[in-house]
């Protein structure tokens, strides 16, 4: 980082960017430079390959017909914290590989739960290695003029389809959060500056500059059409031409005109195939804590849940010095970051000297239950060795006897078609639930689509309604899935009135499941009896394994 000793004017530093494109035009990378200009301090990134013309608030650049300079208010992007290496643009160059060499050179130390999360950045980028977005179609106009949702606590729709469904093939993004000092910055470093070739365009911006820049554009577009538009849509559509990958620093919300609009942002945004990375110092369900209307803000906490991967960076371990996953306990989908997925928590729930899993042989009323995969007291079984096989609950009674945690792998989604399949899964989530053993799940779909597909609930939502309300507006059903599919309170309300059970038992035990699932995957569930140091260690461990050898003989 090279800073000038002289204070310079603005046209004497379009002269000096523009000399940046011929002296430095064979980096692959961004090189920061600071200056000053008008009396500031600024940085100068110069970025290869790509151009860009349109206008930002909180950046100003210039387009010199090779590399662009862009300059951002050092105090607020994080992105400008630090030089930036020179990184080989080759695609076998990930966050992993670069790790491993700022470990070679001394600049960082070895940590086994940050390697597990950067792991995650490596999935991600390996799935952005062959990640094609859609083009990008802005909508018409006539289609921003709201019309009401008969649903009001859905809120508004357009006209038309102002905003597409989220793609299919849309990679998960990330949602790294910790307390300050936690790595958020060198992990997002270490993402944004290995991000492959086929990424054609990025950006990386602190949050508070990035929601600055939305009120302005959305603004001058209502200046522009008049303030019934709905612009939020369009908006998007600029911000996705701009940045198929958009990296937030301090992803936070403390505004009630933030709120206000953030879920529509985010889910036009992944619409138009723009994959979101961001950091934070909360949890989602912590944001935007006693605001002012902020249950409206609830239903983009749900989105970033769905859509996201919620890493804790925070790194708790227990007496055995084992670091707890950074992740939940239940991933979606089958990608590939479900293999590192149960490879993390195998590691942690089973037995960290000897982690390879063996097979073992339980025995029930004198027939073999067949475990293909032991470590510790923790058992691994795929849906179709649990399941598919005729298995019950005095199998499932005799698994908890054995063993404290239980990792089920590859499980499908279940319509009326595997409703035996559904119930069979049931009752061994009953009884996991009941022994107080520990659950981890890799799912083919969400929690809120296990028992029930979102054609059979949107069917069913037509002929039911919602809270006794008769619903003929497709656009009204569209939105009343969007919110189940990813609110599982609201999931298990509409089940309950849904006419898609046989009979009110079938449809308890299925609402049950749900709010057990729910229980299960709480930090307290996780961590109680693991042996955590905060929790008291391995003297913990043992008081919490008597209590539960004595739960299981009063079962008995």
């Amino acid at each position: 980082m090279r800073l000038s000793p002289n204070r310079i004017t603005p046209p004497q530093l379009i002269t000096i960017v523009r000399s940046f494109a011929t002296t430095e035009r064979q980096l692959p990378r961004a090189r920061v430079h600071c200056l000053r200009v008008g009396g500031r301090r600024q940085c100068v990134t110069v970025t290869r390959p790509y151009t860009c013309t349109k206008q930002a608030s909180s950046v100003r650049q210039w387009r010199s017909g090779g590399p662009v300079a862009t300059i951002a208010r050092r105090g607020h992007a994080t992105v400008l914290s630090s030089p930036v290496d020179s990184i080989s643009p080759d695609d076998d160059t990930g966050p992993i590989q670069e790790y491993d060499r700022r470990l070679a050179v001394g600049r960082l130390r070895e940590d086994d739960h940050q390697r597990g999360i950067i792991q995650s950045l490596q999935h991600l980028h390996d799935e952005l290695v062959h990640y094609r977005p859609r083009s990008v179609v802005h909508p018409d106009l006539e289609s921003l003029k709201p019309t009401k949702s008969m649903l009001g606590w859905f809120g508004s729709r357009p006209k038309g389809n102002a905003v597409p469904d989220i793609p299919n093939d849309l990679p998960r993004g990330l949602y790294l959060y910790g307390d300050v000092g936690s790595g958020k910055t060198m992990l997002m470093d270490l993402f944004y500056d290995t991000l492959p070739s086929a990424v054609k365009s990025k950006t990386r911006i602190h949050f508070n500059n990035f929601m600055q820049d939305i009120h302005k554009r959305l603004h001058r577009m209502k200046m522009e059409h008049g303030n019934d538009i709905d612009a939020v849509p369009f908006v998007a559509a600029d911000i996705a031409e701009e940045a198929s990958v958009l990296c937030f620093d301090e992803f936070q919300c403390t505004d009630v005109a933030d709120a206000m609009i953030l879920r529509r942002l985010l889910e036009s945004l992944m619409a138009h195939g723009v994959v979101l990375v961001t950091t934070s110092n909360r949890h989602p369900d912590e944001l935007y804590k006693n605001g002012i209307q902020r249950e409206s803000f609830i239903p983009a906490i749900n989105l970033l849940k769905a859509r996201l991967h919620v890493i804790n960076l925070d790194s708790p371990t227990d007496y055995r010095k084992i670091p707890r996953p950074p992740s939940g306990v239940y991933h979606t989908p089958l990608d590939n970051h479900a293999a590192s997925h149960i490879e993390k928590w195998l590691r942690f729930l089973g037995d960290s000297d000897n982690p390879e899993p063996h097979p073992e042989i339980q025995t029930v009323w004198g027939r073999k239950i067949h475990v293909p995969r032991v470590s510790g007291r923790c058992a691994w079984f795929t849906f179709q060795e649990l399941i598919g096989r005729a298995t019950g609950a005095a199998d499932y009674i005799e698994l908890m006897r054995s063993y404290d945690a239980f990792i089920v792998s590859d499980i499908p989604g279940m319509t009326y078609r595997e409703r035996d399949l559904a119930r069979r899964f049931i009752t061994f989530i009953d009884a996991v639930y009941e022994s107080h053993a520990k659950l981890v799940l890799t799912t083919a779909v969400p929690l809120t689509q296990l028992f029930v597909a979102p054609d059979e609930l949107e069917d069913s939502l037509k002929v039911d309604g919602i809270s006794g309300k008769e619903i003929n507006d497709d656009d009204s059903v569209s939105d009343a899935m969007q919110h189940m599919m990813e609110d599982m309170d609201s999931n298990i309300g509409q089940l309950k009135e849904s006419n898609l059970f046989s009979g009110d038992e079938e449809r308890f035990a299925f609402i049950r499941a749900l709010s057990r699932l729910t229980e299960m995957a709480s930090i307290e569930w996780v961590e109680r009896g693991m042996g955590l140091e905060k929790k008291g260690g391995k003297k913990e461990r043992d008081e919490w394994a008597k209590v539960r050898s004595r739960q299981m003989e009063d079962s008995m």
